[in-house]
């Protein structure tokens, strides 16, 4: 039978109760949901409108080459970026164990010893030395102390909620530096291939040029022509001959960029193959525009920036409702060292509850609730702006691998018509049919020509390296 006296302390209870599970499902803030952006069914420069995409491809079915597979096995497992990356995820992930147990209560065990020696003259001196008969009291205390805080308006759980949108940016992040440091890799080894392809094409004129400058001097010699014949074919041998340091320093560099990117010293490396022998498809494997949303790890990141921009403006108006907090205290505690674990006599307990509502905090808290809807209106407009660059990126690489293939095609056309004229021009030299002026001009286009090709067969590996990356390929 319930006595009368506990029913206050029941109701009191159950009145708690109730509240808890009515406001374990309130929100005071509304979450705004992503924006609903009208993308287009494909991209302006795309042939055709296709869901197939090259994004799904591991890194490693994209580029072949066992020289470029092995810079990039080294530059995913060794970069400083990356590493760096990974340490973020892992600081983001105790940040997130931290915030989940934002609803188990707070406890401490705190065990301690005083003594208080009052004046003699004083109150609290007269009544020990006429009662107690002693100077001094000492007190003994061991005790567990319990607080917890109900999560009434969402404050914590949208904390956790923050705490793991920032986790999962933490991921993309690290995705994001990844997809970026393949693409480097990538485009920093094509350009080394260039380099060295440079490279051999002005030795290869330097001593074409030497030969017919030979040939110039013997001519000058049997007084066939003047001087002015020969300070030409020697100019033109020297413009193909400064060319080679300049590339030779540039390969110096290039290895230097890859050696670091790589995470190690400045060094040589390694490269398979020729610039111009390399088969490289025409890849125009896109996707649709919508796939971006799940693939590229920018824009995930700006998509869980909201998520993050919601949960700050759910915690940060719960912060201006009240707070009920409950804490409970209980343990040993005696006046005598002889009695303090003397049970049940040294036992003690408290428990205390309140609700707390902030007044008047200088309108901070309204002001951090203002910069967070402000913070997540922004939020809003730089995913927006993110998707249209996303866009627009694969776009500028679609169209870039198209024209560059045409580019190409063309420039292939005009190194051969070249050769051919190089080679008549020598011919008809020596044959006295044609001036060295004519053999230089066609020695000078030859070069540019041949110089131009290379410089387009990179930028056609730049730009299927561009379009892989810009639909979200390479962290896999």
């Amino acid at each position: 039978m319930t006595t009368l006296k506990n029913t206050p302390r029941r109701l009191l209870a159950l009145g708690l109760t109730t509240l808890l599970v009515i406001a374990a499902s309130c929100n005071v803030a509304r979450n705004i949901p992503l924006p609903t952006l009208p993308l287009p069914a494909a991209y302006r420069t795309a042939p055709t409108a296709d869901t197939a995409s090259i994004a799904g491809l591991p890194w490693r079915s994209f580029f072949t080459e066992p020289a470029l597979q092995q810079l990039l096995d080294s530059a995913t497992v060794r970069n400083n970026d990356l590493q760096l990356a990974l340490r973020n995820i892992a600081s983001a992930e105790a940040t997130l164990k931290q915030a989940r147990w934002g609803n188990v209560p707070a406890v401490s065990l705190q065990a301690g010893v005083t003594t208080n020696r009052p004046s003699g003259n004083s109150l609290n001196g007269i009544s020990l030395s006429q009662f107690l008969g002693t100077k001094h009291i000492e007190d003994y205390n061991l005790a567990a102390a319990v607080s917890w805080e109900a999560d009434i308006w969402g404050k914590i759980r949208n904390r956790t909620a923050e705490a793991r949108a920032a986790y999962l940016q933490s991921q993309e992040a690290r995705k994001a530096v990844q997809t970026q440091v393949v693409a480097q890799v990538a485009q920093g080894y094509y350009n080394l291939l260039l380099l060295d392809t440079q490279l051999a094409v002005a030795r290869r004129n330097v001593a074409l040029t030497d030969s017919t400058l030979r040939f110039t001097r013997l001519q000058f010699t049997a007084g066939q022509v003047t001087a002015l014949a020969v300070q030409q074919v020697e100019a033109q041998r020297l413009l193909a001959a400064g060319l080679i340091p300049q590339f030779e320093q540039g390969i110096t560099v290039q290895e230097n960029a890859l050696s670091i990117l790589a995470g190690r010293l400045p060094g040589g490396i390694r490269r398979s193959g020729n610039l111009l022998a390399l088969q490289v498809p025409v890849v125009a494997a896109a996707g649709v525009p919508a796939a971006l949303l799940a693939r590229r790890p920018d824009v995930r990141t700006a998509e869980l920036a909201l998520d993050r921009a919601n949960a700050a403006v759910g915690y940060t108006k719960a912060a201006m409702y009240p707070t009920l907090s409950i804490t409970a205290q209980g343990g040993l505690n005696a006046f005598q060292a002889s009695n303090w674990f003397s049970v049940p006599a040294s036992l003690f307990g408290l428990a205390a509850g309140g609700l707390t509502q902030p007044l008047l905090q200088r309108r901070a808290l309204r002001t951090q609730y203002e910069l967070a809807q402000l913070d997540r209106e922004r939020t809003v407009i730089q995913f927006r702006q993110q998707v249209l660059v996303a866009v627009g990126e694969v776009s500028d690489a679609l169209g870039q691998v198209e024209r560059t293939q045409t580019q190409q095609t063309i420039a292939t056309d005009r190194v051969r018509t070249l050769r051919q004229a190089t080679t008549s021009a020598g011919l008809l030299f020596r044959s006295g049919l044609a001036s060295y002026l004519e053999v230089i001009t066609a020695q000078s286009n030859a070069l540019q020509s041949q110089l131009e090709l290379a410089s387009l067969k990179r930028s056609q590996l730049e730009a299927n390296v561009e379009l892989y990356r810009a639909v979200g390929g390479g962290w896999q």
